[in-house]
């Protein structure tokens, strides 16, 4: 937001961060659908429009205004939990339940942080593996019988972890005559 406002007058920054932060305060929140200003003070935030019409001073009773402050409060408590539910359902949408017994065979997801020395190029794999699955810690973490000289720690999220499919163990037979070469040795 700062970028936009200071533009190519980049040493002014500060000057334009009041102007920043009113505008962030006084933006309509998606979860909310209230501008922060307005939850903190509840009302909106007077504009330069706003300056012409004085603000009312006539005084309303403290009961009246705790039960529109709280109602308020309340209102903002149910957006947000609606908004809550709609990014859990949307995320569950694609997540599918995946669990592992002990002695399964996964593939474990290669990640720089974890592997340095294996993952050295976008051309190195992606998976390593199989390797068997010790223990379950929780839902979500795995103990897997890791060799040693992978110098990394062997729990590992269910995240990182896809169950191993054998390839096909249909006999591949190649004779000379499925073969594109000639009977001069291919010359």
């Amino acid at each position: 937001m700062l970028r936009c406002l200071v533009q190519e007058h980049q040493r002014g920054w500060d000057e334009k961060l009041g102007q920043a932060e009113f505008a962030y305060n006084s933006m309509t929140n998606r979860s909310t659908g209230k501008t922060p200003f307005s939850i903190v003070y509840t009302k909106p935030p007077n504009h330069t429009v706003d300056l012409a019409v004085l603000p009312k001073c006539a005084s309303k009773p403290a009961a009246d205004f705790a039960i529109q402050f709280s109602q308020m409060l309340q209102e903002v408590r149910e957006k947000l939990d609606a908004s809550n539910r709609k990014y859990k359902e949307d995320a569950n949408r694609r997540r599918r339940e995946r669990s592992f017994a002990p002695g399964d065979l996964v593939m474990i997801r290669m990640r720089r942080e974890r592997f340095p020395q294996e993952y050295q190029s976008k051309l190195s794999p992606r998976r390593i593996g199989p390797f068997a699955v010790l223990k379950q810690i929780n839902p979500n973490a795995y103990v897997i019988d890791l060799p040693a000289h992978y110098n990394t720690s062997a729990t590992f999220n269910i995240g990182d972890l896809v169950k191993y499919h054998p390839p096909d163990e249909a006999p591949t037979n190649l004779s000379s005559t499925d073969s594109d070469s000639t009977d001069g040795g291919g010359e």
